[in-house]
């Protein structure tokens, strides 16, 4: 009997489960007591398991962190080594500290390259590392700031402006005298040339790769009989300021059209730009110089029946948006290039109609 009581009282403290702090002992407990006491140890358990785990990542942090640092040292003295300054990385002969490219000026190297070739500098000198090319490339775009800053409010106008008045200063009567007497001779040949070739539209539909050569030549013949146009003016007439004025709107044209020349050379003008311009240089070569405006307009501001380039103003589609093509489009808004080569024709319209009137007073532009 004894021995029997003895295991009933082995049983009774192995199932004994401890009691709470504050709660009152009792012989005996609800179910959900003793699954409250269950919830409460498999908690502490998972809180020790995430201690354990956050331990374990920020000691890994740490080693990863030092180990970072270790590279970085190891760079910056192998970086000390091959440069063989007497001077600290990151600091000057005066001791004051340079700033760092990588904060400064932290661009990429595609980037450096990219606006290297656009200023025309070499992309790399001779034993020249990354941090010193951008540092060369900051330096020539402060440089340029400065000269900016120096020279603004100067547009291009004024400047073409002040390069008729140095060339003018330059230039001696002598010269004037021979370079027209020159150039007379080439007029003549320039003329009945520009007589005998005249473009044909029918080329922008049958053979639209023909009309780019002989809409360069026809151009740059225009441009170079304005040249002389200004140059055999008298000398007085020159000097004054609607002269002087006259000059620097010539000049400023050329300049304008060098991008227009560009696209007529690689043959990469759009489709509709290029039956527009085609227009205006053949009826400039026959002398109809209405019909020629009005190519021009419909280059410039198109001929669409709603404010010029708008097509989409909203989420719904406006009746009749199909009618628009792409010859009604507004290209002068395209971007400030395509708007001051546009404006160029349209100086070189209104010289050819002064040089070569019409026969027709109905031709003439407005």
């Amino acid at each position: 009997m004894d021995a029997l009581k003895a295991e009933i009282a082995v049983k009774r403290k192995a199932l004994e489960i401890p009691v709470p702090e504050g709660a009152r002992p009792t012989k005996y407990m609800r179910r959900g007591e003793l699954e409250r006491l269950k919830e409460e140890q498999e908690r502490k358990e998972r809180e020790e398991r995430e201690a354990r785990l956050r331990e374990e990542r920020e000691r890994e942090e740490r080693e990863r962190e030092e180990r970072r640092r270790e590279k970085a040292a190891a760079r910056a003295s192998s970086a000390r080594r091959s440069t063989k300054s007497p001077y600290p990385e990151g600091s000057t002969p005066s001791g004051s500290p340079t700033p760092d490219a990588s904060q400064s000026f932290n661009i990429s190297n595609e980037e450096t390259v990219r606006r290297l070739r656009a200023k025309g500098q070499p992309i790399r000198l001779f034993g020249e590392s990354d941090k010193e090319r951008r540092l060369r490339l900051r330096a020539l775009e402060l440089i340029e700031e400065k000269d900016h800053e120096r020279h603004g409010g100067q547009n291009d106008f004024k400047k073409a402006l002040e390069d008729v008045e140095n060339v003018e200063r330059q230039m001696k009567d002598r010269q004037v005298q021979d370079d027209s007497a020159r150039d007379k001779g080439k007029k003549k040949e320039t003329d009945a040339s520009l007589v005998s070739e005249i473009l044909d539209l029918e080329l922008i539909k049958t053979d639209p790769d023909k009309l780019y050569p002989i809409i360069y030549y026809a151009l740059k013949r225009a441009l170079k009989e304005w040249e002389q146009w200004m140059d055999d003016r008298p000398e007085h007439v020159k000097r004054t300021t609607q002269g002087k004025l006259a000059a620097a709107t010539q000049r400023q044209s050329a300049e304008y059209l060098k991008p227009l020349f560009k696209l007529l050379r690689a043959r990469n003008l759009p489709p509709d730009m290029l039956a527009r311009i085609a227009e205006i240089v053949h009826y400039m070569q026959k002398r109809q110089y209405q019909k020629a405006n009005d190519s021009y307009l419909r280059l410039s501001i198109g001929n669409a029946p709603w404010p010029i380039g708008v097509t989409m103003v909203g989420i719904h589609e406006r009746s009749a948006r199909e009618k628009i093509s792409a010859d009604q489009v507004a290209h002068v808004l395209n971007d400030e290039v395509s708007r001051k080569y546009i404006q160029s024709l349209k100086r070189i319209l209104t010289f050819a109609q002064t040089k070569y009137p019409p026969d027709d007073v109905t031709q003439l532009m407005g």
